[in-house]
């Protein structure tokens, strides 16, 4: 698909994008299209705020327009580096990071190295779109990563979660004092046409290593959540733990 034909989309893609909305305490949310995409803001205790993601690069105007509200912008923390992640990360300005595991593919090609060149894992029809439409809306390049956060630290009051298998440096962030998780792609809740459904693991196409990702869901399961927000579409809020071992199925 042509540039100019991707651009025409851009405005019907992207319907349904907007915030900033306050999700949590000290929390807020941009919700973005295509893909319905997660990006958090959350508030530091001097002053401004940490980015958690960095969602797809065709979001620039409206997470610049949130940071106009919520900013200034400290730092952005990739939970991993793959295209729909990491877009916006090179244009806003402030240091990078990301786990280590997650720096050869936020540095390098966003995935593809294990996704396959041209992504041939996918069925034809998703192939084509994502292929032609999505990811070159999606990914801004390579990202120079500033520094590393790993299992434990402390990120504006969330604890680092390290949990390998759709991507090897994917994480996690939870604050413990309320049970509030941002989970990533640890799990999916929306459908290939990004519909609402309730949450499954990621399919193969689009994992480092699925029985790893398996396995990380079980620990995050165990985890005493209250509520679990996704990279993708709504969170879950009622019997957390409950609907993840559901979705190891």
């Amino acid at each position: 698909m042509s540039r100019t034909a991707r651009n025409l989309l851009v405005p019907l893609l992207t319907l349904g994008s907007r915030g900033p909305e306050r999700v949590a305490p000290g929390v807020w949310r941009v919700k973005g299209n295509p893909g319905r995409l997660n990006v958090f803001f959350l508030e530091e205790a001097d002053g401004g705020v940490t980015q958690f993601d960095a969602g797809g690069r065709v979001l620039l105007p409206l997470l610049r327009k949130a940071l106009a509200v919520l900013g200034p912008v400290r730092r952005v923390v990739l939970s991993h580096a793959h295209t729909d992640h990491r877009g916006t990360a090179p244009f806003l300005g402030v240091p990078v990071l990301c786990h280590h595991d997650e720096v050869q593919d936020a540095r390098g090609t966003g995935g593809m190295r294990y996704w396959g060149k041209g992504l041939p894992k996918l069925a034809p029809g998703p192939r084509l779109v994502h292929r032609h439409v999505l990811q070159p809306l999606y990914d801004g390049g390579p990202v120079a990563i500033a520094a590393t956060v790993g299992e434990g630290e402390l990120v504006a009051g969330f604890r680092v979660v390290h949990l390998p298998g759709h991507a090897p440096g994917l994480i996690a962030l939870v604050r413990e004092h309320d049970g509030l998780a941002l989970t990533s792609d640890a799990f999916y809740t929306v459908d290939d046409w990004w519909r609402d459904c309730p949450p499954y693991l990621p399919g193969a196409a689009w994992n480092w290593d699925t029985d790893m990702a398996r396995a990380s869901l079980e620990r995050l399961a165990e985890l005493d959540l209250s509520v679990a927000w996704p990279g993708h579409g709504e969170p879950i809020r009622d019997d957390v733990n409950a609907a993840l071992r559901a979705a190891i199925r």
